[in-house]
């Protein structure tokens, strides 16, 4: 049974959706991994318990039965039909997971891998039931563990091992290597707190709960507990690392990042690799969908039409009609902008169901006995909560998962319920509030926990200006502008060179920015060549001059030569510390926008100290009776810095 609960607890959404999930957000997913983790050990050590003691005592085989007080009650009926549409939904993802995985592997349409998967789930549901579901689980989740592993060693080979896969993270985009996320619309510990209730959220889950109410005693549950994390501990690790791995591997701005698994077989493992990891995906996604049609079937048959629970006729046909609306589901998602999202469909499914069970559960746990009324209260508005919160955009990775709409909007009506209804009741059940002074205390540490989460955030989180695109297509627009640094005029004697230091320092204003990618100089002087006089002289040439200037800065020198061949002369030198080229291409591909920062952005390397030597070997001319005299050079210079502005943009 702990087998099979893992299994279908970590369906299609694994190899799929959490792959997408992790190649999206980099090392802050591990958020998700471990809160969600906490949040699922606290269901199995405390709400599980209940379920099975309350399912064996009262000899029902449904959630939607168990926080009901009789089977086909009001609320029974309504937690059913809720249970169907997000069961259904979370179907649909499976199927969704299923059609991408033939898509890369196999090259076949994602309908027909949908249909493929309708068909098989049909098959599965028809053959067996609950105890050969659970069998079948138990193999799959040994098949889904050894292919994740082997990609895994493969994957991380292909990357150059933990540290290649950090640099190669860190070469794409910082934000990727950070722990915290970027630009979080409601703050950090609201964003990781739902991560915990979704988490509790595995004790609302219909397909799951059916596997511990088929065990036989409280031993047996703490047993499965064990297994169930022994078994998806490792197994989120490998995705974790499988993730960041495709990320690495796959950076072009068109990849599917729910698709990195598939391809990342495709194009590492031999023939029986791939298969084997295809029979993993098949295996997680038949595994899960299987046990959710059953679980709707149940629902259906229990609590919304009792009287088909024998007839397996029209059981079957209940079973057919549940497969056939997940699947119409799943292929109306493929003509909806962001309706084949693996992850967006089991956020949805997974914290829709979370809503609506753990609250009643919960209170039900508690001693609370909510009459009809009550309950239907309760779960229209976890329903309500869930949907609007995501209809409103907010259950993005950047703002919070509908689990704390959902949960908070369902316990918020239960207290105002109980304050309206029944006053004269503790709305905690059997236990009582506790006095002003440790409800402040309980108070004031609760909003600690959450002020020192949100601090912690604002001193320690990335800068929205560090999150850049992968690798793809951009457009660079620049433009190379000139400030003045210094300049002068120097009288440098015949072979004693003058140097002259300035240090960026001085600069008060910047009136282009501070890009500084490069250093012009420019050196103008002329002839001040003498000679002795007289008519001997008549006719008599000066001898050139040679100038030599040399400017330094840290590690970049550059050096130039001129003469005064005819009275004037001049010597420009110039070094940059850019990629000029990519700066004047205007498009470029195959590169990510780090990449292209790291090239064009110099941060700190133009600023500082800069020297400029200039250098005269002067030479006399004459002849006889005529004698020349040089003894240096009058040197006008100007120093520039070359400041860089531009942006960046997907083409």
């Amino acid at each position: 049974a702990a087998l099979s609960a893992v299994s279908t607890w970590n369906s299609g959404y694994m190899f799929i959706g959490f792959i997408g999930f992790t190649y999206v957000m980099g090392f802050n997913v591990l958020w998700l991994g471990i809160v969600s983790t906490i949040g699922q050990v606290v269901a199995w050590a405390w709400l599980y318990k209940f379920i099975q003691k309350e399912g064996q005592e009262r000899g029902v085989r449904s959630l939607s039965s168990l926080v009901a007080e009789k089977a086909g009650a009001p609320e029974a009926k309504l937690a059913a039909v809720l249970s169907v549409l997000f069961l259904s939904i979370y179907a649909a993802a499976q199927l969704t997971s299923g059609g991408k995985a033939l898509y890369v592997m196999m090259g076949w349409n994602e309908m027909v891998g949908i249909l493929i998967g309708f068909v098989l789930v049909v098959a599965y549901c028809y053959a067996g039931g609950i105890r050969a579901s659970i069998w079948t689980d138990a193999v799959q989740s040994c098949v889904m563990i050894v292919g994740s592993t082997i990609l895994c060693w493969i994957a991380l080979q292909e990357v150059g091992g933990f540290s290649g896969l950090t640099s190669g993270l860190e070469a794409q985009d910082p934000v990727l290597t950070s722990f915290l996320p970027p630009d979080l619309k409601f703050g950090f510990s609201m964003w990781a707190f739902a991560f915990f209730l979704g988490g509790l959220g595995v004790a609302g889950q219909p397909q799951v709960v059916s596997r511990v109410m088929t065990l036989g005693s409280d031993s047996d549950r703490k047993q499965a507990m064990v297994w169930f994390f022994v078994w998806q501990t490792p197994f989120i690790g490998l995705m974790l690392i499988i993730g960041l791995a495709s990320r690495v591997l796959f950076a072009e701005g068109s990849f599917d990042p729910e698709l990195g698994l598939p391809v990342l077989a495709m194009e590492t493992m031999p023939a029986v690799g791939v298969g084997m990891i295809l029979a993993s995906i098949f295996a997680a996604t038949m595994s899960t969908a299987d046990s959710q049609v059953l679980a709707c079937t149940a629902a259906i048959t229990d609590d919304i039409k009792p009287e088909w629970r024998e007839d397996h006729k029209t059981t079957k046909i209940v079973t057919l009609f549940v497969a056939t609306f997940a699947t119409i589901i799943s292929i109306g998602g493929l003509y909806i902008p962001g309706g084949d999202s693996v992850f967006v469909l089991v956020v949805l499914a997974v914290y829709g169901l979370g809503g609506i069970f753990i609250p009643l559960l919960t209170i039900r746990w508690m001693g609370y006995k909510p009459d009809t009324t009550h309950s239907l209260v309760m779960m229209g508005a976890a329903f309500v909560g869930v949907i609007g919160w995501s209809f409103l955009g907010f259950a993005g990775a950047d703002g919070i998962f509908p689990s704390v709409p959902g949960m908070g909007a369902a316990f918020v009506a239960h207290f105002v319920m109980n304050q309206i209804r029944t006053p004269d009741v503790s709305s905690l059940g059997r236990y009582n509030w506790p006095d002003g002074k440790t409800l402040g205390a309980i108070g004031s540490v609760i909003c600690l926990t959450f002020l020192a989460g949100e601090v912690g955030y604002l001193v320690n989180a990335p800068n929205s200006s560090d999150s850049m695109g992968g690798v793809g297509d951009y457009t660079i627009d620049s433009t190379l502008s000139v400030h003045d640094f210094a300049d002068g005029t120097e009288y440098v004697m015949d072979g004693d060179p003058v140097t002259l230091v300035f240090n960026t320092d001085s600069i008060t204003s910047w009136e282009n920015g501070d890009n500084v990618v490069g250093v012009r100089v420019l050196m103008n002087f002329g002839e001040d060549e003498t000679n002795s006089g007289g008519p001997l002289c008549a006719g008599s040439n000066n001898a050139q001059d040679s100038i030599t200037g040399m400017i330094i800065h840290d590690e970049h020198e550059q050096t130039a030569q001129g003469s005064n061949a005819n009275g004037q002369g001049a010597v420009i030198l110039e070094t940059v510390w850019y990629n000029s080229t990519l700066a004047e291409s205007g498009n470029v591909s195959g590169m990510s926008e780090s990449e292209i920062h790291e090239q064009l952005d110099a941060g700190d390397a133009g600023l500082g100290e800069y020297s400029l030597e200039m250098t005269v070997e002067a030479d006399a001319g004459g002849r006889p009776g005529c004698s020349h005299s040089d003894e240096g050079e009058e040197i006008t210079y100007a120093v520039q810095l070359l400041i860089l502005d531009y942006s960046i943009e997907s083409a």
